[in-house]
């Protein structure tokens, strides 16, 4: 069931962006709405989740934004500040380091949230909650060290367990 509703939300959403109703680009627009759906069909509609877990998850995730859109801000005037300074103080480096994040929606918002942020970008998201990262300075290999956003991640991720 998963999958079909999802072939057709992905195709109606194809047919509104497309704009063409001939048959090449019908045909065309219903063989990639299935494979959309054959790769994604559990993204859209998660299944067993119950929806108070994913309503929870939802107002948990719009909370974090506000945090996510400041960390971006402060990060873009110090990618700023070190490409503007004469002596341009960048320390590259690459950092790896381990979180609890068990789901896969969870490990791919940590690493988007990374690579969002200027200076930092996701290498490597592992499912066992290992990431690898390149971070252009010591500074913004620190801040991802202390584990804040994974912690931010892991609360939207905890929505709707009994032990939270």
């Amino acid at each position: 069931m998963r999958f079909w509703a999802t072939t057709v939300v992905m195709f109606a959403f194809w047919l509104l962006l497309s704009g063409y109703l001939d048959g090449f680009h019908i045909v065309t627009g219903i063989i990639s709405s299935l494979l959309v759906a054959h790769l994604s069909a559990d993204l859209l509609y998660p299944g067993t989740t119950p929806f108070r877990t994913r309503m929870l998850r939802l107002v948990r995730f719009i909370r974090y934004l506000p945090w996510l859109l400041y960390q971006i801000v402060t990060a873009n005037f110090d990618v700023a500040y070190r490409v503007l300074h004469p002596r341009m103080p960048i320390d590259p480096r690459i950092i790896r380091f381990k979180t609890d994040l068990k789901d896969d929606m969870a490990i791919a918002s940590l690493a988007n949230s990374i690579t969002l942020t200027p200076g930092t970008v996701t290498i490597q998201a592992h499912e066992n909650g290992e990431f690898v990262v390149h971070a252009i300075s010591k500074k913004a290999a620190d801040e991802l060290l202390t584990g804040e956003m994974a912690q931010r991640i892991a609360h939207i991720e905890d929505a709707g367990r009994k032990d939270v």
